[in-house]
């Protein structure tokens, strides 16, 4: 045979083993693909409301969009799960919820933790015989996942209510149970994490210190809140926050490949149940390469701005509702848009007259000019909430007049000498009417019942207030702005600081920690 004549037979082996490698490549993965489509399971897409915020859209032809996905921990029982810890009864609780918002350019993203006992109002859901609830208010918000008391909970509820709550069309849903938290944290080799003392209570067994988490000290550390820290679920959600930065972390070093991502994916995927759009293993590693090249000083956590009221907690407005639009208007929290940002172009979620704030600052003058909010519905609290936003904008010279009930519309009435004043106040609350009130010497916001509270329901702002020492003075009068919650609350209760440029409320800037963070710092609440 000529040397030719074996280069070329050479050749065609080579070319064959060749092609019999990525053949059985391709079958292995092939394989993988269906072995992981059959650990899927997906929730009833029939429960998510039809009444919904609308999609974001493109920018331009082709350009990418923001995509939000909520993400819950479980502590069903099922499943084995009461080997880690599940929960004591049948029906499944979701003690974490994270909004985590993927920005246009997908390069950037933000979690947003909502405390579990924010009180809320629960939408119509699904339940399991196929009726819808009614409309409930002031519910904690964890209860959402327990409509309908099934074992594997309700995601579609719980979706429905964020979605109501921020006016945010929630485009993914993903449940997480105690399993596997544990079997993602082993699959990378465990999860670097900071216990901030030495823990032996409630069957839970920590040290002190800087270490690597895995299994069941990985689910030990995202459940524990007795024991560790100040004992508060405020402190495990921080704790979570930097645990999840841990992991993104680990993740991203060890590459994006199909090798990587495969492990990890069966790990996850044997105990995640999520909506029909992420429902197999090809859309699964697909979304995850969508935002692989996302930097760890690109990612960031903060916890929605809230305050004590008794034993439950409430959304600090119009912090709340600043976070909420900012994430609408798909800008960082720090105010810049992201390049090739996709605008959604209304909100029926939230109210979408939010106010933005005013389009000039406030002069000294103007900032201490009398102003004084009158609650015209007479429900408790409405008040209070008015003030709030007037402080949030800078007007420092602030009282809460007597209520007066039955008024429909909401009026600023001024002196004619304070027009430039009531100009600014009329921009907080859209819909306002003005009417000059000569010799007043002052400007009057009477609330009204189309009041909304900054963005956010009537029902929502009208709660009663808090009792004296769950986040208001004693003898603070009914309605008046609470006093200071603690430390780390993420705002002032009652009095927001003010807002950056761009319209952050300095309290969620403040609150802010990027994935790069030391697993260590910045955590006040443990």
């Amino acid at each position: 045979m000529s040397s030719s004549a074996r280069r070329r037979r050479y050749l065609r082996t080579a070319i064959g083993l060749a092609a019999a490698l990525v053949l059985s490549v391709a079958g292995a993965g092939a394989w993988f693909y269906h072995r992981l489509d059959n650990n899927i399971t997906t929730f009833d897409p029939g429960g998510v409301a039809t009444e919904r915020p609308p999609a974001a859209v493109p920018a331009s032809p082709g350009a990418q969009v923001p995509v939000n996905v909520l993400l819950l921990g479980s502590d069903t029982r099922d499943g084995g799960n009461d080997s880690l810890g599940g929960g004591d009864e049948g029906v499944g609780h979701s003690d974490t919820a994270i909004l985590v918002h993927i920005y246009a350019d997908h390069k950037h993203a933000v979690g947003v933790s909502i405390p579990r006992d924010t009180l809320v109002t629960i939408p119509s859901c699904k339940l399991p015989n196929g009726s819808w609830t009614t409309p409930k208010n002031d519910q904690m918000f964890n209860s959402a996942f327990t409509v309908g008391l099934a074992e594997s909970g309700n995601p579609a509820c719980t979706q429905n209510t964020v979605e109501k709550l921020t006016g945010l069309r929630i485009d993914h849903t993903v449940v997480v149970d105690f399993k596997g938290a544990a079997a993602m944290s082993d699959a990378v080799g465990g999860v670097e994490a900071c216990v901030p003392n030495d823990v032996n209570q409630f069957g839970i067994h920590l040290k002190k210190g800087l270490q690597k988490l895995s299994g069941q000290s990985a689910v030990d550390y995202l459940r524990a809140r007795h024991g560790i820290g100040d004992n508060s679920d405020i402190g495990r959600m921080k704790r979570q926050q930097a645990f999840l930065s841990s992991m993104i972390k680990k993740v991203q070093g060890q590459g994006f490949s199909l090798p990587t991502l495969l492990p990890l994916a069966d790990a996850a995927t044997k105990s995640l149940t999520v909506d029909e759009g992420l429902g197999t293993a090809m859309k699964l590693v697909d979304f995850a390469r969508s935002i692989q090249d996302i930097k760890l000083s690109d990612v960031s956590f903060v916890t929605a701005p809230w305050r004590f009221a008794g034993e439950r907690v409430r959304l600090v407005q119009p912090d709340a509702d600043a976070l909420w639009k900012l994430l609408r208007e798909d800008r960082t929290l720090d105010g810049q848009s992201t390049s090739g940002t996709g605008q959604v172009t209304s909100s029926p979620g939230a109210d979408p007259g939010a106010p933005a704030a005013p389009a000039t600052p406030l002069t000294p003058e103007q900032a201490a000019a009398p102003i004084t909010v009158v609650n015209g519905v007479g429900t408790p609290g409405l008040a209070g909430s008015g003030a709030e936003t007037l402080k949030a904008r800078g007007f420092r010279s602030i009282t809460l007049g007597p209520n007066s009930p039955g008024q429909q519309a909401t009026q600023v009435s001024y002196d004619p000498a304070l027009k430039a004043v009531a100009d600014q106040v009329v921009a907080l609350f859209p819909g306002a009417k003005a009417v000059e009130e000569p010799g007043s010497g002052a400007v009057t916001v009477t609330l009204g019942a189309d009041y909304r509270g900054a963005g956010t329901r009537i029902d929502a702002v009208a709660a009663p207030s808090p009792e004296p020492g769950a986040g208001t003075a004693p003898g603070a009068a009914a309605g008046a702005p609470a006093a200071a919650a603690p430390a780390g609350a993420g705002a002032t209760a009652g009095a927001t600081p003010g807002a950056l440029p761009g319209g952050v409320p300095t309290g969620i800037a403040e609150n802010t920690r990027t994935a790069d963070t030391d697993p260590c710092a910045n955590l006040t609440f443990g």
